[in-house]
């Protein structure tokens, strides 16, 4: 590859018309060689150039089955470290901003965790024989990696209850990282009960509870939260509801457990958009979940007389989405025409074959 990158200080001067013009030129310079992949979270003026759109496992799967060389991933850090993971060594994935991360994922460090199944050691014997760790797939690769060698699994959430079934058919308990709200209402939907679930506070000693706390817990659910959805407030529902009695609300697992029982539905990102598309026209919709997606799916669906609404009095988005703009969109494709790669996302072999093993459970148990 050609050295010396296009400068990305240079674009930040660029308005977003100009940025427009520029991606589509290079794109279609690019052709079949890049794939863009659009994360449902993402700004309109990036989301609309994207190839492909969807979840993070969903996009990161259609990337490696799309034989593109350049992978550019507009999301956040993990979903680029899945697509590498999951392509080809001939494909690669980049991130147009390094600074998108995820502050849930960042609540789960590996030391943390490794930590954590020590000390679940000490009070219950051998973790790997009593324990099953859980990964969202909003965590790093490492964390992946260390539910591939401790015999663990990836979840999305849309299976969690599948990866929950298929684990607790193998050992008793279950360490479900980072997010502890999807962990605690996939629970409850299974019939476990609250009692069964006990919050490990990653910062106290044996999280903070006591060994017989451990040893009743069903479910151990990391204190980690999405920033986005921890926003949601079961007042909102309710002052709306007393707006418009005879509106519907969709809510994803990620929300609150007093917010989710007070929803009609519950689901993905995929499943909120799918029951949006599904219902009656003049439909009323209050969505619980991040801001960028609640607007298109206004946009897309307010000819059929629906209304979708956002949850939060307050706007609400996810900040590190956010961070991939057309300027940097631009910056990386146009390095791209010149020959060089710009923010490559690479995880280590050794990462990466065990992530790819707790990856793989997950894609048998829920193909």
């Amino acid at each position: 590859m050609a050295a010396n990158p296009l400068a990305i200080q240079s674009y930040a001067l660029l308005d977003d018309a100009e940025c427009e013009d520029r991606i589509v030129a290079a794109k279609e310079k690019l052709g079949d060689a890049v794939v863009i992949l659009g994360h449902h979270y993402q700004r309109e003026e990036v989301f609309r150039h994207a190839d492909r759109t969807g979840d993070s496992l969903k996009l990161s799967r259609q990337a490696a089955a799309s034989g593109a060389r350049y992978i550019v991933f507009c999301g956040v850090h993990f979903m680029a470290e899945v697509a590498d993971i999951l392509s080809g060594p001939e494909q690669v994935a980049i991130l147009p901003d390094l600074a998108a991360g995820c502050s849930m994922a960042d609540m789960a460090e590996l030391a943390k965790v490794e930590r954590a199944w020590r000390e679940l050691t000490e009070v219950l014997g051998d973790a790997d024989a009593t324990v099953t760790p859980v990964t969202y797939i909003n965590s790093a690769a490492d964390l992946k990696a260390f539910c591939g060698r401790h015999g663990g699994i990836v979840c999305t959430s849309s299976n969690a209850a599948r990866v929950l079934e298929w684990a607790f058919a193998r050992r008793d308990k279950v360490l479900f990282f980072p997010d502890q709200h999807l962990g605690r209402n996939t629970g409850w939907a299974m019939g476990i009960p609250l009692e069964a679930m006990a919050v490990w506070d990653y910062d106290q000693p044996y999280g903070g509870l006591t060994p017989e706390q451990i040893r009743r817990a069903r479910i151990l659910l990391w204190k980690g939260y999405c920033s986005v959805h921890q926003m949601f407030r079961p007042e909102h529902i309710d002052a709306f509801k007393a707006r418009y009695p005879e509106a519907k609300v969709v809510s994803h697992p990620e929300c609150s457990f007093e917010v989710c029982r007070k929803s009609d539905a519950v689901g993905s990102t995929e499943s909120i958009i799918r029951t949006v598309a599904e219902s009656p026209p003049g439909t009323r919709w209050l969505v619980g979940t991040e801001l960028n997606l609640v607007n298109r799916l206004h946009e897309r669906h307010k000819h059929e007389g629906k209304s979708v609404h956002f949850m939060a009095p307050t706007v609400c988005m996810c900040s590190t989405m956010f961070r991939i703009d057309p300027q940097h969109l631009a910056w990386t494709l146009e390095n791209l025409v010149e020959g060089r790669v710009v923010n490559r996302i690479r995880v280590p072999e050794d990462v990466a074959a065990q992530a790819r093993e707790a990856l793989d459970r997950m894609l048998e148990v829920s193909p």
